[in-house]
């Protein structure tokens, strides 16, 4: 097996003049951590040259180059790349050649002013030399505040000085996004027109990606503007624009040849109000036509050209602002890097995996816009760094590894026997391999050295034994290790002894074992925990887990009676709980957004919830407590995770633990949560119906609060509901009236009869419409019934039958009698 780790790039000899290369990447990461500009460093697609853009305290450039050949750099007199400009610097972009062979690509400049400077480096000529220098824009008073390359195209976004008459609103509204084609030869650089693609729109963030461009809002404007909740994807080739949101799957316009802001995102106006989206807190071109996002919720996404967003990872909780804004993400075939502060995480971006995360001494920060695809490049304070696959430590066994699996049987045999025999004397290896004390022991080591000469014991306890041997070895290493390694011995010891201890039956021995790697390791548990469940986040924000149904039945297993676990006033007593809520405790303490639908996935193992109505009279004893209940007793007493309760609550789909989670919801007044958790259990049975509906019913009757939710209670309203039972409740929960208060009550606090004159007039309805049940009995038939067969009077005996005779005279002609 392999790991990825970070290797620092160590030939600083073939840069130029031999300068102290760690000296330049110290002063280039403290410009940039003090800028808090992620996006300021650029490699060349070479990988020859890195640029720094300084912005404070004095815009500049900082420039490193890597020559190929040692002895010109040592020979010649070397030309650095110095500006002519003195405006701001905005970005540095590479042109390619026209023509591959004619050689490395072109360095453009881009100056805040619009002034470009091209420059090209030439080994042979001893460094850079300048092309030439053109302007941009056509203004001379216009500023350039973003630019990227995309195909023959370099586009910038560029802001128009205001007018004299503008207000502070269209000043937001003062920049355009211009494009020219551009081409290299021979002759130098050539520049086509400027053409204004969009105009009238916000300050935007280019960013190319394939043969797209991105238009991201600035985070530093106005965060009331409605626009900055959606961005713009643009094809400079068709001119086409599509409106895309980071929280919404779908597209949401897409238009054609349409150069005006304000008329392009008209037919969003509406749904802008409905939707809030999280910010953007970081992104990452991926080259074919897809944009990387990672947004404030923790979710790390990729923008498909096509308008869908997929989720591919979420982070810890709390992980963004415990980090502050430094971070960076790129994608390297297949596998997602992303820096969090201190943090590496490597991630499979086809299964949202967590393949490595790495811990470094100080922050870095992945090259954004380099071509390369194979490895991920970061630079951090102390140098530059790329991540390499490193081969896992997996001691070997010994040579003796046979003697030590014979060893293992029997202290294994030793341990089975001490634990189910009712003497008191010690059964060593030793007493057991000479056949001494009483007749069980004798028997059992005759059975072992039986199956131990027929190889039986040993083929079919080979994979057990080794992997304790290999237990055995990582324990050594581990001693022996030195700091460096010492972290990834200690990770996959742990790795092992969990999944050891979880892969048979666990005593309360064991248990106590299990509980105390956890409490002594938790991050290294939480680690192993996501590893041997195979756990993974879906990006519909659902749980999933490939560990087979024997592993669960481990987990699940109900709760022992000797464990008991206290989690209240901030602390928590140490003491031996089980499964379930030991990886409960983990998960609340690492992701706890992971916490419920943690709990369904244990539900859906366990053969599910309960959600028959005939919940409310079954008595729970501690062998049969619910999966719920025992999640929720990792959650601290004081009630600052109740967000967290009423999920567990509600998916538990108990009709007990539904109408709790109602009522924590009522108490905290969270009126659109009552509702949309009322219209969704009250389909589960009637008796859930009616409890839910007399609940939000008494709290009609006291407040006005629930006014926008009435029409969808009045429909929640059970069929067996009377309009007298309906005022009766009204009537008992109504609050205290006030002394002063007159017949009209200023504030409108109390219920009034308009309001419930839907609900009584539905009931009423339904109450006086005729009941359907008898209609077929009650209901006479339109044509009376024909006249039957007049037969004559008297009775006529055939055998022993007796027959039925009509007797119009006494009886009438539909009369019949029986006569015995």
């Amino acid at each position: 097996m392999t790991r990825l780790a970070l290797e620092q790039v160590t030939d600083f000899g073939d840069f130029t003049k031999g300068k102290d290369l760690k000296e330049f990447f110290k002063q280039a990461y403290s410009n940039i951590s003090s800028q808090n500009c992620l996006s300021d460093v650029r490699l060349s697609p070479d990988g020859r040259h890195i640029h720094v853009i300084v912005r404070q305290p004095k815009s500049g450039l900082m420039t490193h180059d890597k020559y190929q050949r040692l002895h010109l750099m040592q020979c010649q007199k070397h030309n650095d790349l110095v500006l002519s400009g003195n405006a701001p610097v905005v970005d540095v972009i590479y042109i390619p050649q026209s023509k591959p062979e004619d050689g490395a690509s072109v360095l453009g400049v881009i100056f805040e002013n619009g002034r470009v400077e091209f420059w090209k480096f030439l080994e042979c000529r001893s460094g850079w030399h300048l092309l030439q220098t053109v302007d941009l824009c056509n203004s001379p008073r216009a500023k350039v505040s973003s630019v990227c390359m995309c195909q023959n195209f370099i586009i910038w976004c560029e802001e128009r000085p205001p007018s004299e008459n503008s207000n502070s609103v269209c000043s937001n509204f003062r920049f355009c996004i211009c494009k020219k084609t551009i081409e290299v030869n021979e002759g130098g650089v050539n520049l086509g027109n400027v053409k204004i693609a969009l105009h009238n729109n916000p300050r935007y963030a280019t960013v190319s990606s394939g043969d797209l461009v991105y238009l991201l809002p600035d985070m530093r404007e106005n965060s009331s503007m409605g626009v900055l909740k959606v961005f713009l994807a643009w094809s400079p080739e068709h001119d086409t624009f599509k409106v895309h949101s980071a929280c919404s799957c779908t597209l949401m316009k897409s238009s054609s040849k349409e150069s005006d802001f304000k008329r392009l995102v008209t037919d969003c106006i509406g749904l802008l109000a409905t939707i809030n989206p999280p910010d953007i807190c970081g992104f990452s071109p991926t080259g074919c036509g897809d944009l990387l996002l990672l947004l404030s919720t923790g979710w790390v996404c990729i923008m498909k050209r096509d308008g869908s967003l997929h989720h591919i990872y979420k982070l810890p909780d709390n992980c963004l602002s415990a980090s502050g804004t430094q971070n960076s993400l790129k994608i390297y075939n297949e596998i997602l890097a992303l820096t969090i502060g201190r943090t590496l995480f490597l991630i499979d971006t086809k299964c949202g995996l967590e393949l490595e995360r790495i811990s470094m001494k100080t922050e870095g920060l992945l090259f954004i816009n380099t071509l390369d695809s194979h490895s991920p490049l970061m630079l951090s304070e102390t140098g530059l760094f790329v991540v390499t696959q490193k081969p896992k430590p997996s001691p070997t066994l010994s040579e003796d590894s046979s003697a030590l699996l014979v060893e293992a049987v029997f202290e294994e045999a030793c341990k089975y026997y001490q634990q189910r025999s009712l003497s008191s004397t010690q059964l060593t290896v030793e007493k057991l391999k000479k056949g001494g004390m009483f007749q069980a022991p004798i028997s059992l080591a005759a059975i072992l050295r039986d199956y131990l000469r027929q190889e039986r014991l040993m083929s079919s306890l080979e994979s057990e034994l080794r992997s304790l041997v290999l237990l055995e070895d990582i324990k050594t290493s581990v001693v022996k290790a030195s700091e460096k390694d010492l972290e990834n011995y200690c990770e996959s010891l742990v790795q092992q002894e969990i999944c050891r201890l979880l892969s048979g039956e666990l005593e309360r021995e064991n248990l106590q074992y299990l509980n105390s790697i956890f409490h002594l390791f938790p991050t290294y548990s939480w680690h192993a925990m996501q590893a041997v469940l195979h756990l993974r986040c879906n990006g519909e924000g659902l749980l999933l887990s490939k560990a087979p149904a024997e592993l669960w039945k481990i987990i699940l297993s109900p709760v022992q009676p000797t464990a008991n676990f206290a989690h209240c006033n901030g602390q928590q007593k140490l003491t031996t709980v089980p499964v379930f809520e030991l990886l409960c405790q983990s998960i609340f303490k690492f992701q706890p957004s992971w916490l419920p639908r943690f709990l369904e996935l244990a539900q859906q193992q366990s053969g599910g919830s309960s959600k028959s109505p005939w919940g409310y009279s079954m008595k729970e004893s501690s062998e049969s407590l619910p999966l719920y209940k025992r999640a929720l007793t990792v959650l601290p007493c004081k009630g600052t995770y109740q967000h967290l309760e009423v999920e567990l609550l509600l998916c538990s789909e108990r009709p007990k633990a539904i109408m709790q989670a109602l009522r924590i919801l009522i108490k905290q007044g969270q009126w659109e949560r009552v509702a949309q958790v009322a219209e969704r259990f009250c389909r589960q049975s009637p008796l859930l119906n009616k409890e839910i509906f007399i609940a939000l019913l008494c709290e009609v009757s006291q407040h006005r609060d629930l006014d926008p939710y009435l029409d969808l209670l009045w429909t929640l309203c059970p069929e067996d509901m009377t309009v007298t039972s309906i005022l009766n409740i009204v009537l008992k929960n109504l609050p205290d009236s006030m002394q002063n208060s007159g017949p009209f009550e200023a504030h409108g606090s109390q219920v009034t009869i308009g309001l419930l004159k839907p609900l009584l007039r539905k009931v009423l309805q339904r109450e006086t419409k005729p009941s359907q049940r008898y209609a077929d009995i009650l209901q006479s038939p339109t044509v009376p019934p024909l006249t039957p067969p007049r037969q004559p009077k008297g009775l006529f005996r055939d055998a022993d039958t007796i027959y039925i005779t009509w007797s119009e005279q006494n009886y009438g002609a539909s009369d019949r009698t029986i006569f015995h």
